[in-house]
């Protein structure tokens, strides 16, 4: 029962630290790290044991569905120059720098250990950057950059990070043994993935209701991931290019209420899977700094700091320069397409935006446990503390001076999203108009006068765009408020029961909602 009530509690804690980093405008994964450091320092604090080998696959499965569904391929395939520069490049340059810094300042610590500490906290995490950018306007290419980023990276710090693990496990690595089967499974799991997501959309088909719906999505996500790796295939490839796969083919099969009772739950398990890293990894800190002396934790503490400084000033210095070469090489685009640099404004944003989070505590919660140095990997406490400090140094010092430096900078771009949906939306409308035709009931005329007195308002916009929402949705929501007030009314004289009130409640939310434009909802 104290474990329960703990679990409570925590969760309660996290809701609040999460409203209060909504409140200020900050990534709510720094607040839940500053709370997981702090479990570290309470006594009595139960110990919730991870099996290392479950900690990749329980909180990055869902993580990368989630990110993949939401991302744009055609976007992506537009620049994918950056986005390769910072998933590829920019990880292998951060982790050679972490593992010479690491292996200068702790010389007996074995070069593979140093890299799988450099693969451990070289990804940024793509929670902790959207939190913040839901908040700020950004161009939509350097939000798209920053989303390709998040989804790629952890393809190519996890197999740096598994091939430094397995060298200092066995003591032995050879190239030519493992590049033929790295190809292989990249190769497999780009076809693996969208197969994978043909099989689902046809069993899909037969769950009508939103929770078996639910349940299966998250079946498919974790024995997808299980099954890719038990193949030895890539888990992050897999499972991104499945998620691509079924966004770009599911929702035509999709019922609405489904798709948003399924966004919600998403969201939900996204945040609760953030509180559980920070709390396990809160858990490991209090031990390990109970066993170390005081001259190993200034030792620990001069690494984790030399580590924090090295993971942000390698990605300013790869992002900076990267982007001002791309100006001088490609100069300005041709009309309609989008711009090959970054400028310098730009690339300064991108490359404060590298906060870490959940891969890299998932990582190194997933090293091997049990050992003389806290673990069966060599300086596992080390590159656990460590991480934690990256972590933490990370989403403090960038996540909660990011959202400032945006405002200051004052990027902008021509709103491009919001003119495809401008135009996409009275194409739709068009549409609608055209299905009634040959309708001459009541419904359909009043339908028709709906759609009509939108379309002449995108027809009198200069690009054409429709307006945001029908002009029928201000009074249909003075409405619906009125409708709620009088069922709410007759609930409380008794006149209507309440399983009533609600079955009219929920009618009533979907009218409202269908009333009601994405930014106000």
């Amino acid at each position: 029962m104290f474990v329960f009530s703990w679990i409570v509690g925590v969760l309660f804690g996290a809701v609040l630290l999460a409203a209060l980093a909504r409140r200020v405008g900050a990534p709510y994964p720094a607040f839940l790290a500053l709370g997981g450091a702090g479990l570290a320092f309470v006594p009595g604090v139960p110990n919730l044991g991870l099996d290392p080998e479950l900690a990749l696959a329980l909180f990055l499965a869902p993580v990368l569905m989630d990110a993949g569904y939401a991302i744009s391929l055609r976007d992506m395939v537009r620049n994918w120059r950056p986005i390769a520069g910072l998933a590829v490049g920019a990880v292998l340059v951060t982790t050679a720098a972490v593992a010479g810094v690491t292996k200068w300042l702790v010389p007996d610590m074995p070069l593979s250990a140093a890299i799988v500490l450099g693969a451990v906290v070289a990804p940024p995490d793509a929670v902790a950057a959207l939190s913040v950018l839901a908040h700020v306007p950004l161009p939509h290419r350097l939000a798209t950059i920053l989303r390709g980023e998040s989804l790629l990276n952890d393809a190519g710090s996890l197999l740096i990070y598994r091939l430094g693990v397995a060298a200092a496990m066995t003591g032995h690595f050879s190239v030519t043994e493992v590049a033929p089967a790295f190809l292989i499974g990249v190769v497999g799991s780009l076809i693996a993935g969208p197969l994978a997501a043909l099989a689902y959309l046809r069993v899909l088909r037969r769950f009508a209701d939103a929770p078996s719906t639910i349940v299966f999505q998250f079946v498919v996500t974790f024995g997808l991931w299980i099954a890719a790796e038990a193949i030895e295939l890539s888990g992050v490839l897999t499972v991104v290019s499945f998620a691509i796969t079924v966004a770009r083919r599911a929702p035509g099969q999709t019922a609405p209420r489904q798709r948003v009772i399924s966004n919600a739950v998403w969201q939900t398990v996204i945040f609760v899977l953030n509180v559980l890293a920070f709390v396990l990894i809160g858990n490991q800190i209090g031990p390990i700094l109970a066993r170390l002396t005081e001259a190993q934790a200034m030792s620990y503490a001069v690494v984790a700091g030399a580590v924090v400084a090295t993971v942000i000033a390698v990605r300013i210095a790869w992002v900076l320069p990267a982007s001002g070469i791309r100006r001088m090489r490609f100069g300005e685009p041709r009309e309609g397409e989008p711009r090959a640099d970054l400028g310098v404004g730009a690339g300064f944003a991108v490359s404060w935006a590298g906060m870490r989070g959940l891969v890299t505590i998932a990582a190194a919660l997933a090293l091997p446990e049990g050992g003389p140095d806290g673990g069966g990997f060599p300086y596992r406490d080390l590159i656990v503390l460590t991480a934690f400090c990256v972590v933490i140094g990370t989403l403090v010092i960038q996540g909660l001076s990011l959202r400032p430096l945006l405002l200051r900078l004052g990027l902008e771009d021509a709103d491009p999203v919001g003119r495809e949906v401008g135009r996409a939306r009275a194409e739709a409308y068009g549409a609608a108009v055209e299905t009634l035709e040959g309708d001459t009931s009541e419904a359909a005329d009043a339908l028709r006068r709906e759609f009509h007195a939108a379309l002449a308002q995108a027809e009198a916009h200069e690009e054409g765009l429709a307006p945001e929402g029908l002009p029928t949705d201000a009074p249909r929501r003075r409405a619906v408020h009125a409708a709620r007030d009088r069922i709410q009314s007759l609930r409380r004289s008794g006149h209507i029961g309440d399983d009533a009130y609600f079955v009219l409640e929920e009618e009533l939310d979907w009218a409202e909602l269908n009333a009601t434009p994405r930014a106000e909802a």
